[in-house]
């Protein structure tokens, strides 16, 4: 160990796996190392047992459950846009020949105390309940808008600039209602809060162009499409690829301490008595607790039902969306499910998560308009975690902690 590496990628979460990957790629001299014994870190997938474990340390998971090794429950599920960044790199990178996919059956939004689904074409949407028939005909002429909407041709842009024109100038000029808005704010362009609203409108643009560009690639029920076994695969399988490219992996490596020069600038990492050298450090903010600030919290329920999420079509995997206004909340919940047939569970069995940003100290009574939705559940176990941003300067330090583009640009 006692080398020196352009990088040294502290943590085994998927965001330090794509980096390691990538950097490998490119050429750099990678030293990726973890003091857990497996990867993943906060983003692992676990076996029943290891659930158990997790959460209920020596108790044993009911035999009716049925076998441990056929579930794979991520503990940080999340589906992922089919044309998006990650699949983009996914791709470039070649990673896909490690992994399989599938497209995800449904997208659905809460409105009206009523689980609705997202249209995926122009019948579903003619069919739809969420909007009235003139309704229909003002938000499609926003639609064929944003369709058209080139940054390279300034015709379609019909005269605004997006970069100051916000959000809600935008759409009022087309004169949809609120739940109008509600809607294409949160159910396709999948902002978890209002605050869009009043930002350019250009983000809020492209967010909806890659949810229609997403949707249009499978031409299935969602944009969205999930790994077999679970989001856990995906940190293993950048693993293999900076191990092709030469990257060195060491797992449960103790302590993991980064050393810092007279200037403050990381020179490298010790663990076991020995210091690996390097020019930068990329890490998740628990290797570097001082340089990070809290920001957030998440509250999440995972569930364990032998039936899929009611009104959703008896969908195999889903994506619920309950807006904040429709819950009297500051940002949205959203329900997540996965089933068999992306072989997390036993068949006829389906996992099911309820998150959102914490806004009290009491997960079950928070979560709860998420879990009534969910019909029997058979286990539920509630869970916190914080959420960190980056407090240092990593021009001045050489230290990059889960700033995934900044990353990606500065090295």
């Amino acid at each position: 160990m006692d080398e020196e590496y352009d990088v040294i990628v502290l943590g085994t979460g998927l965001k330090e796996c794509i980096l390691s990957g990538l950097l490998s790629v490119d050429g750099l001299k990678v030293l990726h190392m973890d003091r857990n014994d497996y990867y993943g870190g906060e983003s692992t997938s676990l076996n029943l047992v290891q659930l158990w474990k997790h959460f209920r340390g020596d108790e044993k998971p009911p035999e009716k459950l049925g076998a441990s090794r056929e579930y794979n429950v991520d503990m940080m599920p999340k589906f992922m846009m089919a044309n998006g960044s990650l699949v983009r790199i996914l791709i470039h990178t070649d990673v896909t020949k490690y992994l399989n996919f599938k497209a995800v059956d449904g997208s659905y939004v809460y409105n009206k105390k009523k689980v609705h689904k997202v249209p995926a074409t122009d019948v579903e949407a003619f069919k739809s309940p969420l909007m009235g028939l003139f309704e229909k005909r003002r938000a499609r002429k926003f639609f064929i808008y944003v369709q058209d909407y080139d940054d390279n041709d300034p015709k379609s842009h019909e005269g605004l600039d997006l970069n100051k024109v916000t959000a809600r100038e935008l759409i009022s000029k087309y004169g949809l209602e609120d739940d109008t808005i509600d809607f294409i704010g949160h159910a396709l362009a999948l902002h978890s809060n209002d605050s869009y609203l009043d930002q350019p409108a250009l983000g809020f643009i492209k967010r909806m162009k890659l949810y229609a560009e997403s949707l249009a690639r499978f031409q299935g029920g969602s944009p969205y499409i999930y790994p077999l076994y679970g989001l856990g695969e995906l940190p293993q399988a950048f693993a293999r690829l900076s191990a092709v490219y030469g990257g060195t992996y060491m797992l449960h490596k103790a302590e993991c301490k980064v050393e810092f020069d007279a200037d403050g600038k990381a020179t490298g990492v010790t663990s076991e008595g020995e210091t690996a050298k390097c020019k930068k450090v990329v890490c998740d903010p628990s290797y570097l607790p001082d340089k990070v600030k809290k920001v957030g919290k998440v509250a999440r329920a995972i569930c364990i039902m032998s039936h899929p999420i009611p009104d959703t079509n008896d969908s195999h995997s889903a994506q619920v969306i309950l807006p904040q206004k429709q819950l009297g909340r500051k940002s949205d919940m959203y329900l997540f499910c996965c089933s068999y047939a992306h072989n997390v569970a036993p068949k006829g069995k389906s996992i099911a998560f309820v998150s959102a940003e914490a806004e009290t100290d009491n997960p079950e009574v928070e979560l709860k308009p998420g879990v009534d939705l969910l019909g029997p559940v058979e286990e539920i176990f509630y869970d916190t975690y914080d959420r960190y941003v980056p407090t240092n300067d990593h021009a001045a330090d050489s230290c990059f902690i889960s700033a995934f583009e900044k990353i990606i640009a500065e090295l």
